[in-house]
């Protein structure tokens, strides 16, 4: 069994949605589908370590066959042994490991040598993508909204505002057009300096301010990019967008759309409940496109 000894090449942040590739090792999974690794791929696999974008939907073709990609999972390898999504025991980058994009198809076919097309859904990649940038927009918008409830100074966002949402965020979850936060206004948020008194009396407000101020930004049509240290799984990527006055930067992995323009309207809804007597923030984002 010969397992890759450097991380995947990954397409995707370029916007990639077809790809030539190679085999470079399958190998059979406990359910009786196969794990295939390629050395290149445009497929976006979901990440154990914070898994708000999921898989894309996508076929290898090898010859006149072609296989479902059921899954996509990154996986890490120390050349002896192929490990799967939490199954991983090191952190990304450690010396020694590659990491890899695990394609999940339902029996065997390819062999190691083997030349795949790989095409992606390109739909459901530009509804995921929407819903990407649309949830960085929300973020940034509610953490403007927020910046007044602060009594201590914390760190700030990529437009300098205090960084509620990289502060209080619970789960992050990215769908087509659209996506989920929840934020835990517990106690250790309010001992960072964070005011929870009358956010609830206060939550039509801020949801309109925060909608007000995505109004602004998506009908400039300003650009979005991605910004790479490399073209490996584990190097660094960066969203970047253009908005009026400045360049905003944020770390990602995911995928996203090229401008604000394509967004359509975007809105958010928020609501707050509690949880075993922790309050608890949810954005609802939409991009009606």
């Amino acid at each position: 069994m010969t397992l890759p000894t450097e991380d995947t090449r990954v397409l995707y942040p370029s916007g990639a949605v077809d790809a030539q590739a190679t085999v470079l090792h399958t190998e059979p999974l406990s359910d009786g589908r196969s794990a295939v690794l390629l050395d290149a791929t445009c497929v976006h696999p979901v990440d154990a370590g914070w898994p708000d974008q999921g898989p894309d939907l996508a076929l290898l073709h090898h010859g006149a066959a072609f296989w479902p990609v059921e899954d996509c999972i990154v996986g890490a390898t120390d050349g002896s042994m192929l490990y799967i999504g939490d199954d991983i025991p090191v952190a990304k980058g450690t010396p020694g490991w590659a990491f890899v994009v695990v394609h999940v198809v339902d029996a065997a076919g390819l062999n190691p040598g083997d030349t795949v097309t790989v095409e992606v859904d390109e739909g459901l990649r530009d509804a995921t993508s929407a819903g990407h940038t649309s949830c960085h927009l929300a973020s940034l918008a509610l953490n403007d909204a927020l910046a007044d409830r602060w009594k201590k100074e914390v760190r700030p966002d990529a437009l300098g505002h205090p960084d509620f949402d990289g502060l209080a965020i619970d789960e992050s979850l990215i769908g087509p057009n659209a996506s989920v936060d929840t934020y835990r206004l517990g106690k250790s948020l309010r001992k960072k300096g964070f005011s929870v008194e009358g956010v609830a009396e206060a939550l039509a407000s801020i949801a309109a301010t925060v909608n007000a101020t995505l109004a602004e930004w998506t009908t400039t049509d300003a650009a979005v990019r991605i910004d790479r240290d490399g073209d490996l799984l584990t190097d660094r990527r960066y969203w970047v967008c253009e908005l009026p006055g400045t360049s905003v930067r944020i770390p990602c992995g995911g995928t996203h759309v090229e401008s604000l323009g394509t967004l359509g309207a975007l809105t958010v809804a928020l609501a707050l409940h509690d949880l075993d007597g922790t309050p608890v923030l949810t954005m609802n984002t939409s991009a009606t496109r």
